[in-house]
């Protein structure tokens, strides 16, 4: 049985919750303890902690952090011989049957969690993370191509025999898509032209603790969740061990850019700041700005040798809401995804639904789209739920609206979106 004990707002919501554990694809139970009294009646002081409970309920033993399993697995299957045999073990319980929430039955995504617009190329690719797999498609919404079988799986080939499971970030280099493959703990790259997907780096498994360096599929990776290109670098977004990575395109070389690997708000220089779930990434050929989503954050990494971590907005862990402003004064609540343009950054603010442009010079921040509650509004009052994903092209920002299962696309001048109808053809 999972418990849920938010630390955002929006995350207690009823309905943000029924959309996660949909999202995620849970089986078992979930309680909603938003109240936290769960939490406080069994003593946890972290987020995940795993308590044992035996038949008779009683808690024989209590772990906090991830890396578990095979412990608790041990330790289940001991209970279970020795509750089995003194005849306390329950065996006949009726099935639970979870209902989950599903896509609107017109709808050609699930969950998508990233788009990434190729002006030069007039196509956009979207990480249709609900459906493990990756969707090419026109200006036109016309889709030309889909990479991945719909299973979660993980398996090279073809486009049409390849495996994806909740994939996320991408970025273009010439004629290869690279994709966080975030549940893989993998990087993919399509090539488009010959459409097949291979893993360039990345074991398949997740690095216990912070991953070691080396050198392509060696090296186990953490919860990769966005990428960005800068020359022959790919800089990735390790969202699971609290930094970002650089690979070499050219050598495969997989070393840490930034982060120590301690969740803090921590600025310095880049192996020494602390960062926290980041899981955007943009750049503007200079700096790399970064969603750091866990701090309610915005980041920005300079690229020169001895580069730095800056905090433009966001005051720590525990410092969030939904506040227009300069400096100290912003609040943020989980922003997933961050785009540049025009010497501004754009945000989707993901647990406020909203889209909000950052001056990183004058460190202000406003809303440009959304409300500030769920919804599916377009045209000149959009609104959105929980988007994940931005990214500009021209005037045009490209929005992953996750919970809406849709793709919208806003006209920045007008201050009107308009949803993508992608569909199958092409």
């Amino acid at each position: 049985m999972g418990v849920h004990s938010a630390k955002f707002p929006n995350e207690a919501a009823p309905e943000s919750l029924a959309e996660a554990v949909a999202r995620h694809g849970i089986s078992h139970p979930v309680v909603n303890d938003g109240d936290f009294a769960i939490w406080q009646r069994y003593g946890v002081r972290a987020w995940p902690t795993l308590v044992l409970v035996d038949p008779q309920g009683y808690v024989v033993g209590a772990v906090a952090g991830e890396g578990h399993g095979p412990a608790l697995r041990e330790a289940i299957q001991e209970l279970i011989a020795e509750h089995r045999q003194a005849g306390t073990l329950r065996v006949d319980g009726r099935p639970f049957v979870l209902r989950h929430p599903a896509p609107p039955s017109e709808s050609f995504l699930a969950y998508p969690g990233k788009v990434l617009a190729d002006v030069a190329g007039r196509r956009f690719f979207v990480a249709d993370s609900g459906h493990h797999r990756i969707v090419v498609a026109d200006p036109a919404a016309q889709v030309r191509a889909v990479a991945g079988t719909g299973k979660a799986g993980f398996a090279d080939g073809s486009f049409t025999t390849a495996q994806f499971r909740n994939p996320q970030g991408m970025a273009l280099v010439g004629g290869h898509l690279y994709v966080a493959d975030t549940e893989n703990h993998a990087i993919r790259r399509l090539d488009l032209r010959a459409r097949t997907v291979e893993t360039v780096a990345g074991t398949g498994e997740q690095a216990a603790g912070r991953p070691r360096p080396g050198t392509g599929r060696a090296v186990a990776l953490n919860s990769p969740w966005d990428l960005v290109s800068r020359n022959s670098t790919l800089y990735i977004a390790m969202a699971g061990c609290h930094q970002i990575w650089a690979m070499e395109l050219v050598t495969g070389t997989l070393t840490p850019f930034a982060g120590s690997g301690r969740e803090e708000l921590r600025d310095g220089p880049r192996l020494e700041a602390g960062l926290n779930q980041p899981s955007g990434l943009a750049t503007d050929g200079q700096a790399l700005f970064v969603a750091d989503s866990e701090a309610s954050a915005i980041r920005v990494i300079t690229l020169a040798d001895f580069g730095r971590v800056t905090t433009l907005v966001g005051e720590g862990l525990f410092e969030f809401g939904d506040v227009d402003g300069t400096g100290p004064a912003v609040r943020l609540q989980h922003p997933l995804g961050i785009a540049v343009l025009g010497g501004a950054c754009y945000i989707a603010d993901t647990y406020n639904h909203k889209i909000k442009r950052l001056y990183p010079a004058l460190r202000r921040v406003e809303t440009v789209l959304g409300s500030g509650k769920p919804g599916r509004g377009e045209g000149a009052e959009p609104t959105f739920f929980e988007p994940g994903g931005l990214s500009a092209a021209a005037d045009r920002l490209y929005i992953a609206d996750t919970n809406n299962h849709r793709i919208c696309v806003a006209d920045l001048a007008a201050g009107t979106v308009a949803v993508l109808p992608l569909g199958e053809s092409g």
